[in-house]
């Protein structure tokens, strides 16, 4: 059986996972869990999503391919303003969900240029991690 290679890419998201998984694992339950908000980039949109890992349940979303948006940014979803509103819109819905508390999910990407403004955007809206 021929062994898989994994990308670095893969790894670093698996690297970063790994450590919020452990972070919200309650074993001794003397400290609270979050749910993580997951961000993925790709060269022409963003997407955040709110995810509640104990349940494997998606508790609120955002992307820059929603109607809402679209109309809002005239230059399309790949820059840093889109970035900051799909974060309000998200922290809009997760507060609506019920969700005050988040860990921040970067997967692969650098805490950098969209990544960190969709994170301040959440934060804008209410969001705390």
């Amino acid at each position: 059986m021929a062994k898989q290679k994994t990308t670095a890419a893969q790894r670093r998201t698996f690297r970063t996972r790994n450590k919020i998984r452990r972070v919200n694992i309650d074993q001794n339950a003397t400290r609270e869990t979050r749910p993580r908000l997951s961000v993925f980039r790709s060269g022409k949109q963003i997407y955040a999503q709110v995810i509640d890992d104990l349940n494997g349940v998606t508790l609120a979303a955002a992307s820059t391919l929603e109607g809402d948006l679209k109309e809002k940014l005239k230059k399309g979803g790949a820059n840093k303003e889109a970035a900051t509103e799909v974060g309000k819109l998200v922290a809009a819905r997760a507060k609506k969900a019920g969700v005050e508390k988040v860990v921040f999910d970067r997967g692969r990407f650098v805490y950098h240029g969209r990544v960190r403004a969709l994170a301040d955007g959440a934060r804008e809206g209410g969001l705390q991690f």
